[in-house]
């Protein structure tokens, strides 16, 4: 009889060696090169002498309130706990985070600096007074406009780090509503108390923050980021975008390196400069942004804007383009006409005024505001008959002032007309606004980069002799005028006949007849010179710009904090007479205000302390009662906001 196989052995996993102590399934504790190693699903946390019991016992204590393991009775923090989940592979990225303590983050810093977290989970503590918590108020319009996941689509994530994309993209917003203009003001605030409102023991320094601006600006994608915004706020508030304004804003550049030059109109000088388009809707709240190359104008630039409104609003609504005077030009009136949109602009002078008796006295209510207005309107032909527009022309209340004002809306009201091209100054004031409280002026950065080489520049040889063509004209016109004034004064009894004033004035005959043939020389020298040449041929230098991404980034993350001030003054604006005087005001009031902050059955509460009069806090009471009925969430947690006004002791 055979003997019987001998049976294999099972594959068992192999016992931890003796110097090794599992603790659980996700934590041991080894000796190795004489020191102890604590090791959390195969990360190395805690290390130390086998002698310090203080450093032993600590490591323990944060295991439990950590956590990863249980304390039995009778036994040291070390001995068998309760086995945690199973350890995650070093390739995934831990969930959640691994703190208690709001005020120590020290394990969630740990795996981000061994690349093990892509941000940290926001943890809040309770706590009375907490300065500028009233900020919390903007994150439901925050929220709504969708920038946190326009951001993760465009950008993904930043990096393991504590400050991950969705911590950066909402401190750039609170900052920016906080009026923290510059990432540098970031040193007049205590980052603890930063940190109390974003759910973090400390918000990021100036440093910080500036690495993680690079590292968005390195992707250049702004551009990107600013449609996918647009594209939300378009679905959003589609309703208010029957008129569109567009107007470029002007920043001055006072730095060493060599710019093209633009207007400024609130200076009236020609300086250094960077023009950004905007795009706002009818109640002046700006939908995007594009920056313009080397300054171009605005009838250069309006046909690559409709393109870009084309591609949001889509190829069904009619929208009406609003602009002022420096978008002139029947030609792109007729070609945008022809795109599908409508005109609304002034009338480029010189025009024939509109007789007296022609006006008649127009009233009625627009957006709830009374108007009235003395008005005129007829039918016009441009292009020489080939346009045919509406103008309607406003005479001013002392009769010695007309503005002429052209579309191609054959049916609207003649008063409406008139009040939304006179809205355009909504526009003028965001521009002032934006100025004053954003700094959207101010540099974010100094770097520059490469312009186009091949744009077209005025040629500098040309102007050159367009000097000198201009100085020699004077100087014949000088000429002229002491021969005019020899030939009145000629005493006749000396020389009665023309032949001797000319003999005795021939020197100056002699040099004026030199200056003409000097002056048709130099016309005939220039109008062979081309007007505009290569800007690399009309400067030696390398031919810059001012680095744009990083200015974008910032603009656009101005513009949504804007947005979010403009939705919470319209939830005020019901019960706030004087909404359109200090809205804004009272608005940024409550944000900048202290605020209790708590943290109870799975909700966030934010009582925000009285503000300087009764009836104030009623409208901010009003406005927390709206966005309470949002029932939105603080980004990152499932902790719900609720906002409520402490009532006056």
């Amino acid at each position: 009889m055979a003997e019987p196989a001998e049976q294999p052995s099972l594959p068992l996993a192999p016992e931890p060696p003796s110097h090794t102590i599992a603790i659980n399934g996700g934590c041991t504790l080894r000796t190795q090169e004489g020191w102890r190693v604590l090791t959390v699903g195969g990360i190395t946390t805690h290390h130390y002498q086998p002698q310090d019991r203080v450093a032993e016992a600590y490591a323990m204590v944060c295991l439990v309130e950590a956590g990863l393991a249980t304390q039995v009775k009778d036994e040291p923090p070390s001995a068998r706990a309760a086995p945690p989940p199973a350890p995650s592979p070093l390739s995934e990225k831990p969930s959640g985070t691994l703190d208690r303590d709001p005020m120590d983050r020290s394990m969630d810093r740990l795996f981000a600096m061994m690349g093990f977290l892509e941000g940290a989970e926001p943890l809040f503590r309770s706590g009375e007074r907490i300065p500028r918590a009233g900020v919390l108020l903007a994150v439901p319009p925050l929220v709504a406009s969708g920038i946190l996941e326009a951001a993760k689509e465009v950008y993904g994530d930043l990096a393991p780090a504590f400050y991950g994309l969705r911590t950066t993209v909402l401190v750039l917003l609170l900052m920016a509503l906080l009026r923290l203009k510059r990432p540098e003001h970031l040193k007049e605030h205590s980052p603890p108390d930063l940190g109390g409102i974003l759910g973090l023991d400390r918000a990021p320094e100036v440093k910080t923050l500036r690495r993680k601006l690079d590292r968005l600006g390195s992707a250049h994608q702004a551009e990107r980021f600013g449609k996918l915004l647009a594209q939300r706020r378009v679905a959003s508030r589609g309703r208010v975008l029957g008129f569109l304004y567009v107007e470029g804003h002007v920043r001055v550049y006072h730095g060493k390196h060599r710019l093209p030059k633009a207007h400024v109109a609130r200076m009236r000088l020609c300086l250094p400069a960077t023009t950004d388009y905007w795009v706002n809707d009818r109640r002046g709240d700006p939908l995007f942004v594009v920056t313009a190359e080397a300054n171009a104008g605005l009838v250069k630039m309006l046909p690559k804007l409709a393109a870009e409104i084309r591609a949001l609003v889509g190829p069904r609504p009619r929208v009406t383009v609003v602009f002022d005077r420096g978008g002139w030009s029947p030609k792109l009136f007729k070609r945008l006409i022809a795109d599908g949109f409508d005109i609304l602009t002034y009338r480029k002078k010189p025009i024939r005024s509109v007789p007296q008796k022609a006006f008649a006295l127009y009233r009625g209510r627009l957006d709830g505001r009374r108007i009235e207005y003395e008005l005129d309107d007829r039918n016009v032909r441009l292009m020489k008959g080939r346009l045919g527009l509406r103008q309607a022309t406003r005479r001013s209340p002392d009769g010695r002032h007309q503005t002429a004002i052209l579309t191609s809306r054959r049916d609207l009201r003649t008063l409406a007309v008139a009040y939304r091209m006179f809205e355009r100054w909504r526009q003028e004031n965001f521009f002032k606004y934006m100025r004053e409280e954003y700094l959207i002026d101010a540099l974010i950065d100094y770097a520059v980069e490469p312009a186009d080489p091949h744009r077209l520049a005025p040629n500098p040889q040309r102007r050159k002799l367009q000097d000198r063509l201009r100085e020699a004209r004077e100087k014949l016109s000088e000429l002229q005028e002491n021969y005019g004034a020899a030939a009145l004064q000629n005493p006749e009894g000396r020389r009665p006949t023309m032949r001797g004033f000319k003999i005795a004035h021939g020197k100056i005959g002699r040099a004026m007849r030199t200056l003409q043939k000097r002056i048709e020389d130099l016309r005939l020298r220039k109008r062979a010179l081309p007007a505009r040449v290569p800007v690399s041929q009309a400067r030696p230098d390398e031919v810059l710009k001012l680095s744009t991404e990083r200015k974008h980034l910032t603009n656009l993350i101005k513009m949504v904090a804007y947005q979010a001030e403009s939705d919470l003054l319209a939830l005020v604006r019901p019960r706030y007479a004087r909404a359109d005087q200090e809205g804004r005001a009272l608005i940024q009031s409550a944000l900048s205000s202290t605020a209790e902050l708590r943290v109870d059955a799975g909700e966030l509460c934010v009582t925000l302390d009285p503000l300087s009069s009764p009836h104030r806090s009623r409208a901010i009471e009003v406005l927390c009662d709206a966005l309470n009925a949002t029932a939105v969430c603080f980004p990152g947690t499932d902790l719900r906001l609720r906002y409520a006004v402490r009532p006056p002791l």
